[in-house]
C-alpha cells in the first residue's frame, strides 16, 4: 500500500512523525542535499506521499509558541508550491483550531526578529521552515500529494541566541557541549536560551498532539 515520508528538521520531529503507522520519517538537519537524498530513497521503496513535518520560525506575530500551522502554498525564492487541498483540508479537521497559511521555504535559520519581520512583509508567509520547500520542489517534479503541518517554535519576536545555533549538527541532533561553551564564553545569551527552551518545549508538546490527532498516515487518507 506504500506510506507517507515525513521529511523534518530535527532527528526528535522525525521520532515524533514516525510514531504514526504508514509514515517513514527522515530528518536533513539543515542539509539540504542530504534531506533530497533520503526522501528520493525513501520514493524508490514505496513512499507515496510526502508532509513537512516539525517545528518553524513565527513571522506573523499573532501566532506564539505552540501554534499549530497548516501550509496551504510553500513559497521560495519566487516561486509558489500549492500543497494537496484534500490532504491539508483532512488535517485541519482533524486538528481544531489549526490555520491554513502561507509558509516560506528558507535555506538557513532566522535568528533576528527582523529577518522574520522582513520576510513576512516580503512573502506574506506566517512561518517559515528549512525543509518545506524542498518537500514541495520534489512532490511537483515527481507528481506526489504532499502536505506541511509545522508548529511555532520561536514567534516572530524572539531572537535566537548563537549558542543554541552552536548546537546544531548536521544529521539533526542537538550537541549540548557547542551550547554550553558559547554560553561560558557569552553569559548574557542565558535568557533568551531559556526563553527559547521554554517555547521549544511547548512546541515539542503541541507535536506530539498533533500527531496523535492525524493518526495513521498524519491525515493521509488516500492509504487507507
Amino acid at each position: 500500500m506504500g506510506f507517507v515520508i515525513a521529511a523534518t528538521g530535527l532527528r526528535a520531529e522525525a521520532h515524533i512523525a514516525a510514531r504514526s503507522r504508514g509514515v517513514r520519517a527522515v530528518s536533513g538537519g539543515g542539509n539540504t542535499a542530504r534531506l533530497e537524498e533520503r526522501i528520493r530513497q525513501l520514493v524508490g521503496q514505496g513512499g507515496k506521499a510526502i508532509i513537512s513535518f516539525g517545528v518553524a520560525a513565527g513571522l506573523a506575530p499573532q501566532y506564539s509558541a505552540g501554534a499549530c500551522l497548516i501550509g496551504g502554498e510553500v513559497v521560495c525564492g519566487g516561486v509558489s508550491y500549492s500543497a494537496d487541498p484534500g490532504w491539508s483540508a483532512s488535517i485541519k479537521q482533524l486538528i481544531c483550531g489549526a490555520d491554513l497559511v502561507k509558509v516560506a521555504g528558507v535555506d538557513r535559520p532566522l535568528a533576528r526578529a527582523f529577518e522574520k519581520q522582513d520576510l513576512h512583509r516580503a512573502s506574506g508567509a506566517s512561518a517559515a521552515d528549512m525543509e518545506s520547500h524542498v518537500v514541495a520542489r520534489i512532490a511537483a517534479e515527481l507528481a506526489l500529494p504532499f502536505a506541511v503541518l509545522r508548529v511555532i517554535a520561536d514567534p516572530a519576536e524572539r531572537e535566537l541566541p548563537q549558542a543554541a545555533l552552536a548546537g546544531m549538527r548536521a544529521e539533526g541532533r542537538i550537541a549540548v557541549g557547542p551550547v554550553l561553551a558559547a554560553l561560558a564564553c557569552s553569559p548574557g545569551q542565558l535568557p533568551g536560551l531559556i526563553g527559547l527552551a521554554v517555547e521549544a518545549g511547548r512546541a515539542r508538546s503541541a507535536l506530539f498532539r498533533c500527531s496523535d490527532l492525524l493518526g495513521p498516515h498524519l491525515g493521509f487518507s488516500d492509504l487507507g
